[in-house]
């Protein structure tokens, strides 16, 4: 957890340092070249700068694309009411509209700035477009060097602490799991288990995405893939331990399954492919089929819900199989290199 807690704090720096840094730039840089409304340009950087990599690119594009309908927008205001609130009340309404519908709201802050300057002066020449232009393109460029600059190896080597975290607690849930079919566990730890869990796999998630936007390598899916396998996982074991609270009485059975699950819990790992026990899993079906039938009502009830928690562990595997038929060789490359590197 310190390692977390470190790395959200050099991150907090890492976005000060770039902001200030890339503001102070823009403005610079606008006053060398004598534009006019140098601030803009720092302020531009900075709203440029909140992004990820791949947003930075995203949002540079959309910002050139928006700033030529704004000037157009601009110029039609401008003819028809010379009046500076009734203009900025107007253009705001068309640029909100258009922003929204073509889902560019990033831009709406950016436009809004040069909306003033340009209604304003009240005057479109082509000096001044080009001073507007300037502003824009200053910001943006400065903010997209500096967003190459990332702690992405920090990041990373944080992934990997989450990803071995998320197993630890896997295999402590599936051994209380097991516990519970053994009659020592009490159910309502194993879901406290579970949802916290699952809490913690929203936030890893969140920063897997955050690393796969801020690299323009291709292996970056791998981790949200793998965490998103997780998460499916961790559905599969709250309908498992559901079923298990719904046996009204413990089948004689349960240890076997006790003892399934036990074998799943030395194999989940990053890289494990579970069509061994997968395997195993369909003998154990069977040989439970072989197994005199129930006698009472409530036996048979807690045999079908035995037979549930199988399918339930089915499901937990294959999520998994998925996961790992579904890695690319260049993804299996960069895992090994990790393994070699022993991160």
């Amino acid at each position: 957890m310190k390692s977390q807690v470190r790395f959200k704090i050099n991150k907090m720096l890492l976005l000060a340092a770039k902001i200030a840094i890339g503001s102070s730039a823009a403005i610079y840089l606008a006053q060398l070249l004598h534009l006019q409304n140098i601030t803009s340009a720092g302020t531009i950087t900075l709203l440029t700068l909140v992004t990820t990599k791949w947003g930075t690119v995203r949002l540079a594009i959309e910002r050139l694309i928006t700033f030529f309908i704004s000037v157009a927008v601009c110029f039609v205001i401008i003819q028809i009411i010379p009046n500076l609130w009734v203009d900025y009340g107007i253009y705001l309404f068309c640029l909100v509209f258009l922003s929204e519908f073509f889902g560019w709201r990033a831009t709406v802050s950016v436009n809004a700035i040069i909306g003033v300057h340009i209604l304003k002066a009240q005057e479109l020449t082509i000096e001044f477009l080009i001073n507007e232009l300037l502003l824009v393109v200053i910001g943006i460029t400065i903010a997209f060097i500096l967003n190459l600059i990332h702690i992405n190896n920090a990041h990373e080597n944080g992934i990997i602490r989450n990803m071995r975290h998320v197993e630890h607690q896997m295999k402590m849930i599936l051994t209380e799991l097991a516990g519970y079919l053994e009659q020592k566990t009490e159910a309502s730890r194993v879901w406290d288990d579970i949802k916290k869990l699952e809490t913690e796999l929203d936030d890893f998630l969140e920063l897997a995405y955050e690393y796969q936007n801020n690299t323009f390598h291709t292996h970056t899916g791998y981790y949200t893939d793998y965490f998103e396998m997780r998460m499916k996982q961790c559905g599969a074991l709250h309908n498992l331990h559901a079923e298990m609270r719904r046996m009204r009485e413990m089948p004689k059975q349960a240890h076997i399954v006790a003892e399934f699950i036990h074998e799943i819990t030395k194999h989940v790992t990053e890289m494990n492919d579970p069509k061994k026990q997968m395997d195993e899993l369909e003998q154990l079906v069977e040989n439970l089929r072989q197994e005199p039938l129930p006698e009472t009502h409530k036996e048979f009830e807690s045999r079908a819900e035995l037979y549930h928690t199988l399918m339930d562990l089915e499901e937990f595997l294959m999520y998994k199989k998925r996961f790992v038929e579904s890695i690319d060789a260049k993804q299996f490359r960069v895992y090994w290199k990790r393994e070699i590197e022993g991160k």
